[in-house]
């Protein structure tokens, strides 16, 4: 019974269940499926605005003036890290993408179409990227400016919060069957899960290397310390793979990063305030595949341009996700569809993805966290002493 309670769990049974019944099920049905899907999605397009601003600004509101400087450097600190991340994935999938075969355009029927969709046109203007300035505008402004601020931003706040995890997290089982119906309808669904099984082992050693590299900096290149420091993490590590929950293992978390920090405390610090926002991760795997998607798709590789714009707005998206337990995923699709073009058969891919390396996902969460705090010492201490002098 434990097990039908998880996500990934239902998401599956569903998927298994559909695919069983495909073939017996009339075009109507499968178009339902598909509309209903699309129908979230927009909803979730137009909710993205408001939802990005809110949690941005109550992330930043909330630090108030207590220990400013300390609050700064690790929001500049979690930023760049995640920004890095991302960069990495982006070499990595032009590495990858070197053996991948771009999708001809008679590689699937394209004639499969939704009953219904939405009849309101979000205008132009309602992006992401407006959302995040406006949300670190305010943020910073109730911070810094005027506190009253700060109640109704916490208000609005908890309202898109109840919106995103007691609905649309609660949904994504059937926000993935419409897609996965489009993809079975299309012909693509037995092509790309034969084809993207490969890059799956690409992926897994682009984060042991990545990890690995942090451990190794966060030792100054001492191996036998850097593996000290993994063997503190792995009981983290192991507990964020089975569970899925990376807050659910902050004790674990904060216990292990606190034997490789010289100063202990600061593992109290830094792990809360990290956990949901800095997911290397996370950052990695999406943007990876997301490359790799964008070059089988469009037949090319992203321009530099695009993946600048793509990637700034999608690590502040990442202060937005960090109140969207379960359901953060849904901040970042619309993204990916504004910034990147995605079609809603690129958004089943990544969303089936999501689902499928959760375990992995979470658990690479946890130990570039761990891996993190002890070089957020290293740059707080050299910053302090270099404050001082």
């Amino acid at each position: 019974m434990n097990l039908l309670k998880q996500r990934s769990v239902q998401t599956f049974f569903i998927i298994a269940t559909y695919l069983f019944l495909a073939p017996y099920l009339p075009l109507d049905c499968h178009r339902s499926f598909y509309s209903i899907s699309l129908f979230l999605k927009d909803i979730l397009l137009w909710m993205l605005p408001f939802t990005v601003c809110t949690f941005i600004a109550h992330a930043i509101s909330s630090f108030e003036k207590r220990a400013l400087t300390f609050v700064f450097v690790l929001i500049a600190f979690e930023a760049l890290s995640n920004l890095a991340s991302v960069w990495y994935a982006f070499s990595c999938g032009h590495f990858a993408a070197s053996s991948l075969h771009p999708l001809s355009s008679d590689s699937w029927n394209d004639d499969f179409s939704p009953l219904w969709r939405l009849p309101l046109t979000r205008p132009l203007w309602w992006t992401a990227d407006k959302g995040s300035f406006l949300g670190l505008s305010l943020g910073l402004l109730a911070a810094l400016r005027f506190p009253s601020l700060a109640t109704p931003i916490a208000r609005a706040k908890t309202f898109a919060e109840k919106i995103s995890t007691r609905i649309f997290a609660k949904l994504i089982p059937l926000f993935l069957l419409g897609f996965i119906t489009k993809l079975y309808q299309t012909n693509l669904l037995k092509k790309l899960g034969v084809q993207y099984a490969d890059f799956l082992f690409w992926l897994i050693g682009a984060l042991v290397i990545y990890i690995f590299v942090l451990f190794w900096i966060g030792s100054k290149g001492s191996l036998s310390i850097c593996a000290r420091n993994i063997r503190h993490l792995l009981p983290a590590g192991s507990v964020a793979f089975s569970s899925g929950c990376s807050l659910s293992t902050m004790p674990w978390t904060i216990e292990g990063s606190a034997k490789t920090l010289q100063t202990p405390e600061l593992a109290r610090a830094i792990i809360p305030a990290t956990t949901n926002i800095q997911q290397i991760g996370d950052c990695i795997a999406n943007t990876f595949l997301c490359f790799l998607l964008y070059v089988q798709f469009m037949g090319h590789a992203p321009s530099f341009s695009m993946w600048v714009s793509f990637s700034i707005v999608f690590v502040l998206a990442r202060f937005a996700t960090a109140a969207v337990l379960g359901g953060a995923i849904f901040v970042m699709l619309p993204i990916y569809e504004t910034h990147l073009h995605f079609s809603p058969e690129m958004i089943a891919i990544i969303l089936a993805f999501n689902v499928i390396l959760d375990p992995i996902i979470t658990s690479a969460n946890v130990l570039a966290n761990g891996a993190l705090c002890r070089i957020f010492e290293m740059v707080w201490v050299r910053d302090r002493k270099t404050t001082t002098t």
